[in-house]
Order: C-alpha cells, then sequence, then structure tokens
C-alpha cells in the first residue's frame, strides 16, 4: 500500500495541503456563503412570518373585541325593543281593559235599570192586581163591593208591613 510508504509521505502531504487549500477557497468562496445567505433568508422568512403571525393576531384581537361590542349592542338594542314592544302592548291592553271595563259598567247600570224598571212595573201589576183580587175576595165574603180607594189603600198598607 503506498500510503504506507515512508518514502511516499512527502509529496503525499503536499497534495494533501494543495487539495485542502483548493477545497477551503471552494468552500469559503462559494458553498458558505450560499449556505449563510440560504441561512439569513430562512431567518428572514422566520422574522417576517412571525411579525405577520403578530399582525394578524392583533387584527383578530380587534375584531373579536368589535364583534362582541356589536354583539353587545344587538342585545341592548333587542331588549329595548322587546321592552317598547312590551310597554305598548301593556298601554294598549291597559286601554282595552279600561274601555271594557266602562263599556261593562254601563251595561250593567243599564241592566239595573231595566231590572228596576221591570220591578217598579211588576209592583204596580201586583198591586193592581192584589186589588182587585182583594176586592173580589171582600166581595165573595161579605157580599158588599168595597171601594176601590179603600182596597188599594189596604194592599199599599199590607205591602209596606
Amino acid at each position: 500500500m503506498p500510503q504506507l510508504v515512508p518514502g511516499d509521505w512527502v509529496p503525499q502531504l503536499i497534495w494533501l495541503a494543495i487539495t485542502f487549500a483548493i477545497l477551503y477557497v471552494l468552500m469559503a468562496k462559494v458553498a458558505l456563503p450560499k449556505v449563510g445567505g440560504v441561512l439569513d433568508a430562512r431567518r428572514n422568512k422566520i422574522q417576517s412570518d412571525l411579525q405577520t403571525a403578530e399582525e394578524l393576531r392583533r387584527a383578530t384581537a380587534e375584531a373579536i373585541a368589535s364583534y362582541e361590542q356589536a354583539l353587545a349592542e344587538a342585545k341592548q338594542k333587542a331588549h329595548a325593543i322587546a321592552q317598547e314592544a312590551r310597554d305598548k302592548l301593556n298601554e294598549e291592553l291597559s286601554a282595552e281593559r279600561e274601555k271594557l271595563e266602562k263599556e261593562l259598567d254601563q251595561k250593567a247600570k243599564d241592566a239595573e235599570a231595566r231590572i228596576s224598571e221591570a220591578k217598579t212595573s211588576a209592583l204596580k201589576e201586583v198591586d193592581g192586581i192584589a186589588t182587585e183580587v182583594a176586592g173580589d175576595l171582600v166581595e165573595k165574603l161579605i157580599g158588599v163591593a168595597p171601594a176601590k180607594g179603600e182596597t188599594e189603600k189596604a194592599v199599599t198598607a199590607a205591602r209596606q208591613d
């Protein structure tokens, strides 16, 4: 094996140094700058992505806050509309109830007046009938017809007792 022959070591070392120098220059001038550029580009891309993510996070937080505010306003408006509708309905119901109560009171008064009128009319008829019956009874019992005024006085006195 030629590597183990001590006389061949000096030329091998020279060629090793030349090859190392060429590889070093190639690496330093070509490969390492490309790798460094790729690393810089990657670092810049990561930094850019982090900045974009932070901006998107802020925008998302603002959008969520805006959404929650709009939702709260919508709930408040809906509550106000519902309350307004309830108040309006209560007013309408109160007005309708008052109107109905007035109508019912008037009907009750009218009915009471009709009942009172019917009662008075019935009592007059009853008085007339009672006077007539009392007169007929007295005539049949004693055989003499009493005076109409006397019979009316007797019926009126009996009714008041």
